[in-house]
């Protein structure tokens, strides 16, 4: 059903594959827009936007650990560091 397609890449030019699976991929999520980017640009891009989100204090809910996450806490809701989160996943 699905072919490996090459594209170009909209910030380099360099050419890249858009691959079957990453084609059914973007079908099962319900995407219809193929990638404008190549691999390597769309990690530059997401690591850009992460430096430039803004980040709020809190006290972690398990350890009391002072810590920071990408959103504003809401009383009352329980905020995890890093690692408790991390170890609340693996749970």
């Amino acid at each position: 059903m699905f072919e490996d397609e090459k594209l170009v890449c909209e910030d380099c030019g360099a050419e890249f594959v858009f691959t079957a699976g990453e084609q059914e991929f973007y079908a099962e999520k319900g995407l219809v827009n193929k990638p404008k980017r190549c691999p390597e640009c769309r990690k530059k891009r997401r690591s850009n936007n992460r430096k430039h989100r803004k980040m709020y204090e809190a006290v972690c809910s398990k350890c009391g650990a002072q810590t920071q996450v990408p959103f504003k806490p809401i009383p009352g809701k329980e905020v995890f560091c890093k690692e408790c989160f991390t170890n609340k996943e693996q749970e």
